[in-house]
Order: structure tokens, then C-alpha cells, then sequence
């Protein structure tokens, strides 16, 4: 039996529970809404490389045209028939911290909350975070967004291959979605566009992302 958090986040639904995630790239609101609801989050970055999980390296916005996905590039071992994520690096190609950074200024620009977040998450967009393993370049992703939103639930990030006895295994599973949209600032012409990355909800609500966060949980 898991025990609760000390500090536990009021967003916690399930205190006494603990969950599995994959790593992801400024995960959706749903992946978000999973890890802010378990008294314990076990992030796997030691789960099986598979090219076709893409979140772990891109993640998706909405700029003027509708949804764009951002990619940072990675680089696989020469043999990744056995590798983990936490062996696959980012790579340098494309030098995609400058693209990224500009979407993101495109995207969200004239949102309410962009130019107070975004000065805490510049960082993550540099030509440092080449070389290293995208597994690091999530976890720093996921504490800045845990920072922002208040999260102080307990998260344990497994290295190896063996998962935590008991733990809901959601590595795999659909997300959950909020059926209530919230403000987007371009909503008037694109409608209300779901399954976005926790940023657009960051930056159109600021304080209130939270809030929105618990209507989700509130549906599992």
C-alpha cells in the first residue's frame, strides 16, 4: 500500500495509489491529468525504445494554421533492437531549439500567460541539451511543468526494465479528455482544438491551468 504524499497536491484523487507513465516531451493535458491524480508517479525511462512512440520526443501545439507537432531529433545506439528510451540522445540536427522556440513565440505569443512562463522554460530549448539522453531532456521538461502547476505529488523516474508491484501500468493507455473546452486565444477562428500539450493550457490559463486539471480527474 502506497502512502500519501506529506504534501500532498489537492489535485490527488487517488492518494493511497501509484501509477506508471512513459516519459513524454511536455506531455498532453490528459498524460497530465494521470500524473497529478496518484499519491505516487513512477515515470518508466527504462521502457523499450519504440520509434512509434513518438510523445516521448514531440509533443503537439496550435499556432495561427491549427495543430504542429514540435520534434526534437534523437539519435539511436547502432543497435536498438534491445535499447531503452533512457539510451536514445537528442541530437543536434536541425538545431531545433531556435525552431521550437520560435513556434512557441508564434504559437503563443499573444496568449495571456506566455511571457510569464516562458522565461522558466527557455532552458530546455538549447543546443545543451545535445548529446544527452531525451529521457533527461523530459524529466527537466516534466519538473518545470510540475513547478508551474503546483504538482508536489511524489515521482520516482525507473532507469530498468522491472516495474513497481501493484502500480496501475498507464504506459499504454488512452488518455483521459476533458469533454468542457477551455480558453484558447485563438478559438474564435480555429474552434476549440483538444489532446493539446500541457503548454497551450499553461499559457491560455496561467493559475487557473490547475483548476481546469481537476475536471479531468474528476472523470476518471
Amino acid at each position: 500500500m502506497t502512502e500519501p504524499h506529506p504534501m500532498a497536491s489537492p489535485l490527488i484523487k487517488f492518494p493511497q495509489k501509484s501509477i506508471v507513465l512513459p516519459p513524454q516531451f511536455f506531455g498532453s493535458i490528459g498524460y497530465y491529468a494521470l500524473a497529478a491524480a496518484y499519491g505516487k508517479v513512477y515515470i518508466h525511462n527504462g521502457m523499450r525504445f519504440d520509434k512509434r512512440f513518438k510523445s516521448t520526443h514531440r509533443t503537439t501545439i496550435a499556432d495561427t494554421r491549427g495543430t504542429i507537432e514540435l520534434t526534437v531529433p534523437v539519435s539511436k545506439p547502432h543497435s536498438s533492437s534491445q535499447a531503452a528510451w533512457s539510451d536514445i540522445t537528442v541530437s543536434a540536427h536541425g538545431g531545433w531549439w531556435n525552431v521550437q522556440l520560435t513556434a512557441l513565440e508564434s504559437a503563443y505569443g499573444r496568449t495571456p500567460f506566455f511571457e510569464f512562463y516562458i522565461d522558466s522554460l527557455k532552458h530546455l530549448f538549447s543546443a545543451d541539451m545535445c548529446g544527452r539522453p531525451v529521457t533527461e531532456l523530459d524529466r527537466e521538461a516534466d519538473t518545470a511543468v510540475r513547478a508551474l502547476l503546483g504538482l508536489d505529488n511524489e515521482v520516482i523516474y525507473l532507469e530498468g526494465s522491472e516495474l513497481p508491484e501493484y502500480a496501475y501500468d498507464a504506459r499504454k493507455t488512452e488518455l483521459p479528455q476533458a469533454s468542457e473546452p477551455y480558453y484558447q486565444v485563438r478559438a474564435d477562428k480555429l474552434g476549440f482544438i483538444p489532446g493539446l500539450s500541457i503548454l497551450d493550457l499553461l499559457f491560455n490559463l496561467g493559475p487557473e491551468a490547475p483548476l481546469y486539471l481537476k475536471k479531468v480527474i474528476d472523470l476518471l
